[in-house]
């Protein structure tokens, strides 16, 4: 059998075994069937919502402000649109919102991490003080401030995420990547005169995915719950949006008359936050050996 028959196999069986215990956890199984479903929802939105052409700009006076029922599952807003379609279309962009926002915080942060725990002295220095200056604010304040300053928009608003979250994955990668370089395959590929840049990104940055990966999902949730913050303040998502924040947002004057308008939009921020929370933790038992238990 060759080597690269054998590392396929072994790979195969790491990744059979990580979802072995995943599913192993009856609430990290709950959470990642959770997660499955809302996704399936946010790409099968335009088939599974009853009016799909209520999460633009048609609207249906005559029918606002339903309560749930047969004709309408979640009841309508004061415009006469179908809830149930709006929260289903507001998966897509709360849930792809969330996902480029960590990526981008990730593709910023992993780099400045690596190359900060590399190569060290003065250039981890610049990156640390830098890092540091933006954890001395909240994540939520410096992205309301930045998305204030750059103007309202769902776009803009992801860039303020990206801004304010990326240094927690270069603190991450840094401490990772300092115990990783001192270790023996990476001070083999130095005396065989493998380049500073090829030991960082073939050898360093794949052994501190885990972590990241972990740190990441758990992100997932709190950013979701960001994008709504800034949605509902006027900064995020901007109307027609069936962003879930803007919605509920737009409910507050409806609460005491309508209150399935503001409670839906609600139940499905809280479902999303909780599934990738506790997901982050099922994955971050599975990829530490120090809380794995076999």
């Amino acid at each position: 059998m060759t080597i690269s028959g054998t590392t396929i196999k072994t790979r195969a069986r790491q990744w059979k075994l990580s979802f072995h215990l995943l599913w192993r956890n009856s609430l990290t199984r709950a959470s990642l069937i959770a997660v499955i479903i809302l996704v399936l929802l946010a790409v099968f939105a335009p088939v599974i919502a009853t009016y799909p052409d209520h999460a633009g700009t048609v609207t249906n006076p005559a029918e606002g402000l339903r309560p749930p029922g047969a004709a309408y599952l979640f009841g309508t807003d004061e415009q006469g649109r179908d809830i149930f379609s709006r929260v289903l279309f507001g998966a897509r962009i709360s849930l792809g919102a969330a996902v480029l926002s960590v990526g981008l915080a990730l593709l910023i942060g992993i780099p400045l991490g690596a190359f900060a725990g590399t190569i060290g002295g003065w250039c981890d220095e610049i990156i640390m003080r830098v890092t540091d200056i933006f954890l001395s604010f909240p994540p939520l304040l410096l992205s309301i401030a930045i998305a204030a300053l750059i103007g309202p928009s769902l776009q803009n608003a992801m860039l303020a995420i990206a801004l304010s979250w990326w240094p927690w994955y270069t603190r991450l990668i840094r401490s990772q990547a300092i115990s990783i370089k001192e270790r023996q395959f990476v001070r083999a590929a130095e005396a065989i005169g493998v380049k500073p840049g090829a030991i960082m990104f073939r050898h360093i940055v794949p052994n501190c995915i885990a972590p990241v990966i972990v740190q990441a999902s758990m992100d997932i949730g709190g950013v979701i719950l960001t994008i709504a913050s800034l949605s509902f303040l006027g900064l995020g998502a901007q109307a027609p949006s069936p962003e879930w924040g803007l919605m509920i947002n737009t409910s507050r004057n409806y609460l005491l008359s309508a209150w399935w308008y503001s409670i839906f939009p609600g139940i499905a921020i809280f479902i999303a936050v909780l599934a990738f929370n506790l997901l982050g933790d099922g994955l971050r038992e599975i990829l530490d050996p120090k809380t794995r238990k076999l």
